[in-house]
C-alpha cells in the first residue's frame, strides 16, 4: 500500500494529474507520452519534406515564377527547421540518458516539440500557398491559405488553450 506520506513530492509544484508518482516515474510517463506524439508529427513532416525535396527535380519547376521559387525555398527551409525541432528531442534524450536529467530532458524536449509544431504550422501554410498559387493562378489562394491557417490554429493551439483555461477555472472554483 502506497501512502502520500511516503511520497513527499506529491504536493510539490509540477506534480500533475493528481497521480501518486515520483518525479522519475512522472518523467518516464511524460517521456513515453511525448514519444507517441512525436511519432505522429515526425511521420507527417518526413513525408511532406520528402515531397518538397522532390519538387525541385520536376520539369515544371523551371516554369515557376520568382515569387513561387521564393515561396518554395522558404517552405523547404521551414520544413528543414521543423524536422530538426521534431527530431531534436530524440537526440536530446539520447545524449543525456544515464545522467539523471530525465525530468529536465522531458521539459526541454516538450519545449522543442512545441517549437516544432509552430514551425510545422508555418511549413504547412507555406506549402499550401505554393501549391494553391500554382493551381489557381489568382488571389483566391491567399484567402484559402488564410482560412486553413485559421483552422490549424484553432485545432492545434486554440482548442488546447481553451481546454486548459476551462480546466483551470473549474479547479479554481
Amino acid at each position: 500500500m502506497t501512502s502520500t506520506a511516503h511520497r513527499p513530492d506529491r504536493d510539490r509544484p509540477g506534480h500533475d494529474d493528481g497521480r501518486d508518482e515520483t518525479p522519475e516515474e512522472r518523467a518516464d510517463r511524460r517521456w513515453t507520452d511525448l514519444l507517441q506524439e512525436l511519432r505522429v508529427a515526425q511521420t507527417g513532416v518526413q513525408i511532406l519534406f520528402g515531397f518538397l525535396l522532390a519538387v525541385v527535380f520536376q520539369p515544371r519547376f523551371a516554369e515557376l515564377s520568382d515569387t513561387d521559387r521564393t515561396i518554395y525555398v522558404v517552405t523547404v527551409m521551414l520544413g528543414s527547421a521543423t524536422a530538426a525541432a521534431l527530431i531534436g528531442p530524440v537526440s536530446y534524450h539520447r545524449l543525456l540518458t544515464g545522467r539523471r536529467l530525465k525530468p529536465q530532458t522531458v521539459t526541454w524536449a516538450s519545449r522543442m516539440t512545441v517549437v516544432g509544431l509552430v514551425l510545422l504550422f508555418c511549413t504547412m501554410c507555406s506549402a499550401l500557398l505554393l501549391i494553391l498559387r500554382v493551381a489557381l493562378h489568382n488571389s483566391v489562394a491567399l484567402w484559402l491559405v488564410g482560412g486553413m491557417a485559421l483552422w490549424f490554429l484553432i485545432c492545434w493551439f486554440v482548442l488546447p488553450a481553451w481546454a486548459l483555461a476551462r480546466s483551470s477555472s473549474t479547479h479554481d472554483t
